[in-house]
């Protein structure tokens, strides 16, 4: 399922969260961060979301994305648990640096959940071209590559959250705008883990892709590629 992920809206207030007032004294907007939310852990079910004690995301369901929310830059505890509980499967702290945005993944599975936080820095491109990046987020799945059919590799041996220990993959590369047949191989084989036959990028637009679901999984919980849409 194709998802829009951040609208790059600056939210005036966030239940009680977010404090964007000019200081009366200088006339001196405080900086703001941005962070938005995805929902990539197969077997957690729907969710609630909070950040400081405030509820950011309700019913939220697996594959979702909350979009950007304006922030003080600071230190929030962000907390999930089932939706309408307050059982809290994940109970952490992010960090958010003013003037920056961020993409704010659950991730694994709900055993071993935990907060993936990518730094999300990136120019529009031009309209005949895409600025794109890739995560591996399945779990069970070996490290794999991103082949377009032609036989270029777009992302090759990826494994597992590698993002957090490599920071260079949250970058984003440019490609030409268009629709291709990709495939997830298992890395360094012609073995398709997933196929991928019409991925459509538009033109001017930003993008993670991220392996979801798990490489055993059925139905809703099976292996798939998320698609986020930054702009």
């Amino acid at each position: 399922m194709k998802k829009t992920l951040f609208s790059l809206v600056g939210l005036a207030a966030f239940l009680g969260v977010v404090s964007c007032n000019t200081n009366n004294d200088d006339n001196v907007t405080p900086p703001i961060s941005y962070v938005g939310i995805v929902h990539a852990t197969p077997d957690a079910g729907n969710v609630d979301v909070y950040l400081n004690g405030g509820l950011a995301a309700q019913n939220f369901a697996y594959g979702s994305d909350t979009g950007y929310y304006a922030v003080n830059p600071g230190s929030y505890n962000l907390q999930v648990a089932p939706t309408g509980t307050t059982s809290y499967v994940l109970n952490t702290s992010i960090s958010l640096a003013p003037g920056t945005a961020y993409s704010v993944f659950t991730i694994d599975s709900l055993s071993a959940i935990k907060a993936a936080v990518v730094t999300d820095s990136f120019t529009i491109p031009s309209t005949d071209s895409v600025m794109v990046r890739f995560f591996h987020f399945s779990p069970d799945a070996p490290a794999v590559d991103v082949v377009v059919s032609d036989g270029t590799t777009w992302f090759g041996n990826r494994t597992f959250n590698d993002q957090e220990a490599t920071k260079s993959y949250q970058a984003f590369t440019k490609i030409k705008a268009g629709t291709y047949s990709v495939n997830v191989n298992a890395a360094g084989t012609s073995t398709v883990l997933l196929p991928v036959p019409a991925l459509t990028l538009q033109g001017g637009k930003v993008y993670t892709l991220y392996a979801k679901g798990f490489a055993t999984g059925t139905g809703v919980q099976a292996l798939g590629v998320g698609t986020l849409q930054h702009n």
